[in-house]
């Protein structure tokens, strides 16, 4: 990098704290929460993009396309599930929500269950969405440490600092349009890496095809139940649907965007456009890993320049070398961009970065305090309000990026981790919601008991093949060998390995089962009732939007079953 690339990065830092400073007055909660419910469809889909396809897929997904073991194309079948989820989101979760007027989602399961129901879930969305914050963090600082040579840590603060400090001020308006800006900038740096991988790769003038491997999108023989059989059809679009139903629906940093439209009208536009338009970028993304990816396997330098020594921390591992695949785009750019393209890929990169920070920070500091600080009979006034927003902004701010470091020297690419790791919540979360709405005699008992029941379940089926596994290597201390013991004892040396994606409708399933149950068993404790009960109209239903989405997702299926032999 010259003086080229850090003036338009510094150009652009400077841009994001003025345009803070632009949307810092404020009123009350509907303006620094919601935008006082004025943004339109445009501003907000590009938002919801930029969120969702952030640093982690600017870095990892083509990654995971180019290098991963058992990667791929298959990535593309991430997708399959998002048109059916705008379907569902818009006409069965929003409409109840928006006409409720609230500001945390999260409130409207006080007003279904109790106040319980609403703190529980609010805690596991804050535990959650700030761990994978974390993880998404890790891959800004590192990627960025990689490129410009500043040490982690300091990059770590800078960016963070910058986001906090437009994300402080401007509140929901200023990471609205920031994001907007940031998509826009995201995909043009998307645009330049295609361009000019290709070019590189028509002048080594060795290149013959892709590996055919890598460009199968659908597999309909493999079940994500073992280790290596991932990735296939029908985990993704079943898993993926209640993973997308969960996040764009149920999760407070996309919701608060739904909720922040002018009107309902809006908000269809917004999940039609991101429904549309997801597909696309993320075919940019994984065109782009494969072209990248073969200029690692086929240009010795790349190949030794993502080398990295990585340190196993259980007692009788050694350390070991290999490649990080993280690495192939920040190094990409170092090294086969010209000055000046540096920077706005740079620029790119913490778009990216700083969408998703700032819009999970904005939605930690809004459920915190509606659902902790402001539920109670008593209201806070709206000086003390807006101060203890900000300073909930600052704290949690603060406790993203302490959890960075927490992931740095996971072996999986990074996409996969925050992926794995949401996915054992966003169940349990959706399942909540769900039965709020649809099913009117499960009590607050029920609903707590399931959301408790169905996270652990989660935990045990994620965790407990890799804790067989480390036991029987006796790779733990001496002291836990009873355990080992234990579970020689009763023949457990092999446990299937779940696929993550799988988690997503384990949860919701085992969620609904339970709360049923208890909720029967429990009878004697009435069931609230909302006010306004949500009615389902089949008319509605089948609208432009549902016609065209459905469509869409058949189009989508037919082109990936031929991506194949378009791209071979």
């Amino acid at each position: 990098m010259n003086w080229l690339d850090y003036t338009v990065i510094a150009i652009y830092l400077i841009g994001f704290i003025a345009m803070g400073y632009f949307f810092k007055d404020n009123k009350d909660s509907k303006d620094y929460f919601l935008g006082g419910k004025s943004l339109g469809w445009f501003p907000l889909s590009l938002s919801t993009m930029a969120t969702q396809l952030s640093a982690i897929s600017f870095i990892s997904a083509p990654a995971f396309v180019g290098l991963k073991a058992n990667g791929g194309m298959k990535w593309l079948t991430f997708e399959f599930a998002v048109p059916l989820a705008m379907i569902g989101i818009m006409f069965f979760i929003i409409p109840p929500l928006y006409k409720s007027g609230i500001v945390s989602i999260y409130e409207y399961l006080e007003q279904r269950f109790s106040k319980s129901t609403r703190k529980l879930i609010s805690v596991v969305f804050q535990i959650s969405r700030a761990l994978g914050t974390g993880v998404m963090v890790f891959t800004m600082a590192l990627i960025i440490q990689a490129v410009v040579g500043i040490s982690f840590h300091y990059t770590l603060i800078i960016i963070s600092v910058v986001t906090l400090v437009y994300s402080y001020q401007g509140g929901m308006k200023a990471v609205v349009w920031g994001d907007a800006i940031q998509m826009i900038i995201l995909f043009a740096g998307l645009v330049i890496c295609l361009i000019v991988g290709y070019s590189l790769l028509k002048d080594t003038g060795t290149f013959t095809g892709f590996d055919t491997e890598r460009l199968q999108v659908i597999d309909l023989d493999n079940f994500g139940f073992f280790s290596g059989d991932e990735y296939g059809f029908w985990p993704m679009l079943l898993g993926g649907l209640f993973l997308y139903l969960s996040y764009y629906g149920t999760d407070q940093t996309q919701a608060q965007r739904l909720l922040s439209a002018r009107d309902e009208g809006t908000i269809k536009k917004l999940l039609m456009a991101n429904g549309l338009l997801r597909f696309p970028v993320v075919l940019v993304y994984c065109i782009m890993g494969l072209i990248i990816g073969y200029l690692v396997s086929n240009i010795p330098e790349f190949y030794e320049s993502i080398k990295e020594t990585t340190r196993i921390h259980y007692p009788g591992e050694f350390a070991k070398s290999g490649i990080k695949p993280d690495l192939m785009i920040p190094v990409f750019i170092t090294n086969y961009l010209p000055n000046g393209l540096i920077g706005i890929l740079m620029v790119g990169v913490m778009s990216a970065a700083m969408s998703s920070l700032s819009s999970t920070i904005n939605s930690l500091s809004a459920v915190t305090i509606e659902d902790f600080f402001n539920s109670g009979e008593k209201k806070l006034s709206g000086k003390k309000y807006m101060i203890i927003s900000k300073g909930l902004v600052v704290f949690w701010g603060s406790v993203c990026i302490l959890a960075a470091y927490l992931f740095g020297n996971s072996q999986s690419t990074v996409i996969e981790m925050i992926n794995a790791i949401s996915s054992l919540f966003f169940g349990p979360i959706l399942a909540a919601f769900i039965l709020a709405i649809f099913f009117k005699k499960v009590n607050h008992i029920g609903m707590n008991v399931a959301i408790i029941t169905s996270v652990v379940v989660n935990l045990v089926f994620k965790y407990l093949p890799e804790l067989v596994y480390l036991f029987n290597q006796g790779n733990f201390y001496s002291g836990n060998t009873s355990i080992h013991q234990a579970l020689a004892d009763i023949g457990v040396s092999n446990v299937p390995d779940l696929f993550w994606i799988w988690y997503n409708l384990t949860g919701f399933v085992i969620a609904v089962i339970i709360a049923v149950i208890v909720s029967k068993l429990t009878s004697k404790v009435p069931a609230k009732q909302m006010e306004l009960q949500y009615r389902f109209n089949a008319k509605e239903f089948m609208q432009k939007e549902s016609v065209i989405l459905l469509s869409f997702f058949v189009l989508i299926l037919v082109f990936s079953y031929f991506l194949p032999s378009i791209l071979g």
